[in-house]
């Protein structure tokens, strides 16, 4: 399932990022270079992250009340969109901010030393340990993700997976793994030619990064939020599903929505033929709602069916078309799954 690789891949973030955020932090202490700031703070940011991820999956996880007859499950997305601005605030703005009052400081500054320090190797040395634990991360990430990847490529996983955890936990260990390079390059450089001003450089680089990550999970999170239909495939398979009773002539129009990962919302209007008697049209509607819960078991599938007349083929709907009107038509257009 989804939800327990997003899980496993969230907690060993979390922990890669606690133990490289204190390692990170005590050897900007050490020696005061702004990059090893700017990647503490990344991390600490990371590791809240990973906090607030745990906490929407658990929220997402009550049962519907009266209030929310439709369930929790949207709060995963509300939480992956927090992780998106808290990436972007405490993370990006800071090392930007970081990086210009570091460079503004190095301009007028002319007797720089690196070797002043005794402690000038230890955030090189920090960086490196720090690169090892990210890219273990990293490698459940990919392992959990490749679970339910299928044969998508990594961008179109990324962008079309309806469960949010994975991509966030993805995007954030390979941002990490880019940072700290640029670090490592800043205070290698900044050592090699006693010149902070690279540090500073090393600081905007994971800036611009962490800025432009953050921007891309808050667009893809936020079209989660605002409501994304089921992938071309399953609604094709949901049709399918629909008009298999003998009873129901063909699918007039249909909606559908995921309230979540692994819920998902679906209305549609039928044409039920063969019998004007309302218990047939009922019977009708319970076995093409039983199929199409079948069609995708791994799913809680909440449908919705009215019934109706045949219309001639081609002549519009009181509803209209709709997005989901014709399925088998999109799916030249592969969308989120």
């Amino acid at each position: 399932m989804a939800d327990d690789s997003g899980r496993t891949a969230i907690i060993a973030a979390f922990l890669a990022n606690l133990g490289v955020a204190v390692t990170k932090f005590v050897a900007f202490l050490l020696t005061g270079f702004s990059s090893m700031l700017a990647e503490s703070i990344h991390s600490v940011a990371d590791t809240g992250n990973q906090l607030l991820l745990l906490l929407g999956s658990r929220r997402a996880s009550r049962e519907a009340t009266l209030e929310h007859p439709f369930g929790y499950g949207q709060q995963r997305y509300v939480y992956s969109f927090l992780v998106a601005i808290m990436l972007f605030v405490l993370g990006g703005l800071f090392a930007l901010y970081e990086a210009y009052e570091k460079i503004r400081e190095s301009l007028g500054e002319s007797d720089y030393d690196p070797f002043e320090s005794r402690w000038w190797w230890v955030p090189l040395l920090v960086v490196l340990a720090a690169m090892v634990m990210e890219g273990l991360s990293l490698r459940t990430a990919v392992r959990e993700s490749n679970r339910v990847r299928g044969r998508r490529s990594w961008l179109k996983f990324v962008r079309s997976t309806k469960s949010p955890e994975l991509p966030v936990v993805l995007l954030e260990d390979f941002g990490a793994l880019i940072g700290l390079s640029a670090a490592f390059l800043g205070i290698g450089l900044t050592v090699l030619t006693a010149n902070p001003v690279w540090d500073g450089v090393g600081s905007g680089v994971i800036g611009v990064l962490l800025v432009v990550i953050a921007a891309f999970l808050a667009v893809e999170m936020g079209s989660l939020l605002v409501g994304e239909s089921a992938s071309p495939e399953l609604r094709h398979a949901i049709l399918r599903a629909l008009e298999s009773p003998e009873a129901v002539d063909r699918v007039i129009n249909s909606r559908t929505m995921h309230l979540g990962p692994d819920e998902i919302l679906v209305a549609a209007k039928i044409a039920v033929g063969g019998s004007d008697r309302a218990a047939d049209v009922a019977v009708a509607i319970d076995e093409a709602e039983r199929a199409a819960r079948a069609c995708a078991p791994d799913l809680t599938m909440l449908v919705y069916l009215e019934p109706d007349v045949d219309r001639a083929p081609g002549t519009p709907s009181l509803d209209g078309p709709g997005v989901d009107a014709d399925p088998r038509e999109a799916a030249a257009h592969p969308g989120r799954d």
